[in-house]
């Protein structure tokens, strides 16, 4: 379940360190004698002398339940966000850019360099608890209660776990990202549970130093943002969709079937780029094939074989780059995003030698002729002649008769599928990519049949 977690561990790492950064801020510091001594309770004695000293395991034990309360607050907001990443996940590595953006933008907020009102505010609900004797259980509402108290120290930090959390490949992996930001938030409060008194003597000693942690959460924001919205964060954002046991790849017979009614519709085939409703329908059918995937091994998927012609003459046959991880990029020429991200698409082709080692890129064109006028794109004469313009040398094959695009079910510009060196489908990703996702995506084809 977490072999995608290629660059997971740096991640998990960072989000630790700003549930950390989150504790040991001017937000927090400040409310913890307050709470310690709820939590401390009877516990705490002093002797002639005038030496303050607690019961350890009393207060530990209410420190645990206080921290307990804060952990079911976070996974009842990771909850939600999971919910909402499970509707935007047919737009998956949109909602990874945007998340990218936010998380930078909360990152600058927490330095001081943006001002978001909002997330100044707090948000509390206030218990009288002056008067009642410290319990277990009262420990475990204060902690829910102080967790929900809405700082701009913890704020920007919690809003970017969950928006990591939302955009994680399933729910697991999104709970798991909220308890390693609440381990990094919870556990100072325990060993403040073991050692309340020194602890407390301590953080009165260095507040001069508590002013530079909110800003070395805010570059901890900052950097995760980076990675999230290039890419490196790919592991945990998922831009590679698993296509599932229902992926619609067909056999030759029912391709020229498809084939015959495609010819009436391609004409359309242009207005995807910028209207995809027609696509909803298999994204809907693609989450919910997901959700019962869950926790099982999807099947594996044998991409459909072919043989075309590129624009320099040369035969290709997918079944021959057995052994080889295929990059296999559906594209037009009037379509901007395809333009876009061509030049990165031949920056790797030169990168990984012109096919000569374990990659191979591979593109795939439909031009127009006078037997298949319906085509996708313009003729095979304008194609290689937008090729050599632009300098693209990479291999593009041309599928004349529509058939392969009809296999793989090719309804918007660019798509691209990786193919494992066992021949099978690993994912595929819709619309234009960087070539940091793109270089990401390879490496998990490379890394599914090690």
């Amino acid at each position: 379940m977490f072999e995608g977690l290629n660059t997971g561990h740096i991640s998990f790492i960072l989000v630790f360190l700003e549930g950390v950064i989150s504790f040991f801020s001017p937000c927090v510091i400040p409310l913890i004698p307050v709470y310690m001594s709820y939590l401390a309770g009877n516990a705490k004695k002093v002797d002639e002398n005038g030496v303050i000293t607690y019961g350890r395991k009393k207060v530990f034990l209410h420190t645990f339940f206080f921290v307990l309360g804060i952990s079911f607050a976070f996974f009842i907001l990771g909850m939600t966000f999971s919910a909402l990443g499970q509707f935007f996940n047919s737009h998956k590595y949109l909602f990874t850019r945007i998340g990218g953006i936010l998380i930078i933008l909360f990152g600058l907020f927490q330095l001081g360099i943006l001002d978001f009102k909002f997330l100044q505010r707090e948000r509390k609900v206030h218990l009288n608890l002056t008067d009642k004797s410290i319990t277990p259980f009262l420990a475990l509402i204060m902690g829910f209660t102080f967790s929900f108290a809405w700082t701009p120290c913890i704020g920007p930090a919690l809003s970017s776990v969950l928006i990591l959390a939302s955009g994680a490949k399933n729910a697991a992996l999104g709970n798991l990202l909220v308890l390693v930001y609440a381990l990094g938030f919870v556990i100072p409060f325990l060993l403040l549970g073991l050692f309340t008194a020194r602890v407390l003597a301590f953080l009165k000693a260095k507040q001069k130093f508590i002013q530079y942690t909110i800003k070395a959460g805010g570059i901890l924001l900052i950097l995760l943002g980076i990675m999230t919205f290039t890419g490196w964060m790919n592991g945990i954002s998922s831009y590679l969709n698993s296509i599932g046991t229902n992926f619609p790849i067909t056999n030759k017979e029912e391709s020229k079937a498809i084939n015959g009614a495609k010819d009436t519709a391609l004409e359309d085939e242009k207005e995807s780029i910028v209207d995809r409703e027609d696509s909803k329908g298999s994204a809907d059918a693609a989450t919910q094939e997901e959700e019962e995937q869950a926790g099982r091994e999807l099947e594996e998927i044998p991409a459909i074989d072919f043989t075309l012609t590129d624009q320099y003459g040369n035969v290709h046959t997918l079944s021959d780059y057995k052994g080889k991880v295929v990059f296999l990029n559906f594209w037009a020429t009037w379509c901007p995003p395809c333009k876009k991200e061509m030049p990165h698409i031949e920056e790797l082709y030169q990168e990984f030698n012109l096919n000569e080692e374990e990659v191979v890129i591979l593109g795939v064109a439909n031009p127009k002729s006078e037997e298949y006028p319906n085509n996708s794109d313009e003729t095979k004469e304008d194609i290689i002649a937008f090729l050599e313009e632009n300098e693209y040398t990479f291999p593009t094959v041309f599928d004349e008769t529509g058939e392969v695009f009809s296999s793989y079910y090719i309804s918007a510009f660019p798509t691209t599928f990786l193919i494992t060196k066992d021949g099978n489908v690993l994912g595929y990703v819709p619309g234009m990519m960087t070539k940091d996702v793109m270089q990401n995506v390879i490496d998990q084809t490379l890394k599914s049949t090690e």
